[in-house]
Parts: structure tokens; sequence; C-alpha cells
């Protein structure tokens, strides 16, 4: 099980998801298409499948190009607004990619109504440390907006991506670090955990792959809705209140 990150447009990522015993792969949110082919070719993979986390065009603008390009191709998503969808899919379900990668579908419904998250492990490999892929719903040290939800819903998504296993690898849809840890470090400036990160962003121009669902429970404010220091920045001890409260802060957050 591998992954290759395809940076696209100014700050979007799509991926392929390569079982390396078929040398087949699904494709994450290819939305320029031409770019995708190409980081395929080199690969030297079969693409059989495209799995789109959420129907919004950044993600999902590539889906009708690719299905004109390989015909017959699965097209995987959470709602039928997802261009060019085949296969319809709802939280627990299971599908395989070539003989060895294991995805679930985990429906996280908020940034859009039909974001779903798709948690891969190896069926041969299971000591290999799962991925997950979370589109714009859970970024490095930061989560989508609210676009179609609301702050429960959100707290319902990032707890339930919370429950994964810690050393689940995290690749999201937008390189948003840099600044998604600075409003980390305004609301929370004494967590020792931004070291971590703050070395990260400037080392690595890609910091997708770079963290685990652990590395975000110890550093993600978003996730972090019982700490002293979200409670203190927001004015709340209520979760789903100081949720709604940190999203605004960070809405206007110009730091």
């Amino acid at each position: 099980m591998r992954v290759v990150p395809v940076p696209n447009q100014a700050d979007n990522y799509a991926y392929l998801l390569i079982d390396e015993a078929t040398q087949k792969a699904a494709v994450l949110d290819p939305y320029d298409v031409g770019k995708v082919k190409r980081y395929a070719q080199k690969e030297g993979v079969e693409l059989e499948s495209v799995l789109t986390t959420h129907h919004h065009h950044d993600h999902s603008g590539g889906n009708l190009e690719f299905a004109r390009e390989y015909p017959g191709v699965t097209v995987i998503g959470g709602s039928t607004a997802v261009p060019a969808l085949t296969k319809k899919v709802e939280d627990g379900d299971e599908f395989t990619i070539g003989e060895d990668i294991s995805v679930k579908c985990l429906a996280t419904p908020c940034h859009t109504q039909d974001s779903i998250c798709y948690y891969a492990t190896s069926k041969s490999k299971p000591e290999q440390p799962g991925l997950v892929f979370t589109g714009d719903t859970l970024f490095q040290a930061g989560c989508g907006r609210f676009f179609e939800g609301n702050a429960a819903e959100m707290h319902k998504a990032l707890s339930y991506l919370g429950t994964l296993p810690d050393s689940t690898i995290v690749y999201n849809g937008h390189e948003y670090t840099n600044t998604s840890m600075k409003f980390g470090k305004h609301v929370d400036p004494e967590n020792p955990a931004f070291q971590k990160l703050d070395n990260l962003v400037k080392t690595e121009e890609q910091t997708c792959g770079k963290s685990t669902i652990a590395d975000e429970k110890s550093w993600n404010v978003f996730m972090r809705l019982t700490s002293a220091a979200v409670q203190k920045a927001t004015g709340e001890t209520d979760q789903v209140t100081a949720m709604k409260k940190l999203r605004e802060l960070k809405n206007n957050f110009r730091g």
C-alpha cells in the first residue's frame, strides 16, 4: 500500500492510492486529470477507481473528464451531486482496491453533507499503519468550514475520526498546515506539540501524510475542545458551543 500525492491548483491535493501487489490504483479527487494521468504513468499503475471526498468543484471537478478518459472506471462518492458517480457509498461501506487494500467509508457530514473520508488498510500487512483521506473535513491542525452543516456535526465528525487507531496517517485535501498552525498557536500557545508541527512546516513543502491521528489529537484545537486553552479562548465548556466559537474565531483570524 503506497500513496503518491498529486498537488494541483494553488493548494489542493489529489492522491494515488496504489496496491503494490497488482499495480492497480485508486485516485482521490482527481481535479487535474492530465497531471494525475502523468503521475500514474510515471508510477506504472493502472487506475481503476475514483474516490471523491465531497462534491465541491475543486475536488470533484475532474470527474467527468476522468470518466471520459477512462471509460468504465468506478466513480465513488457520497451523493448524486458528485459528477460521473457510478457507486454511491454510505458510512461503513467497504470495498477493495486491487487485491490488498481494504477501504472503509466514514461519513463525516458538515463541510458538505456528502463528505466521505476513506480509511485504507492492508489485508496482507495488518501491522502497517492505516491511512485516512479526509478531504476538507480534517486538516493538519485544522478543520473545514461548516458550509452545509453545523458545529455539532463537525464535532461528531472529528470525534469519529479520533476513534481511528492513533497510528493512522492523515492525508487531507489542502496544504493549509501553516495557517492552521498559526491559529492553533494563537489559541493554545503553551502546547509543546506545536514544536513538532512547526519543524514539519519549516522543513517540508508538502506536509500531507506526515502526521497521524495521534498527532492531530495532540495539536489540533478543533479536536481538543475540553482543553483549558480552548475553553479559555472560546469562553465555553460545552463542546459543541466551543466548536462553534472556535470556527468563528478561525474564520476571522488574520494572524
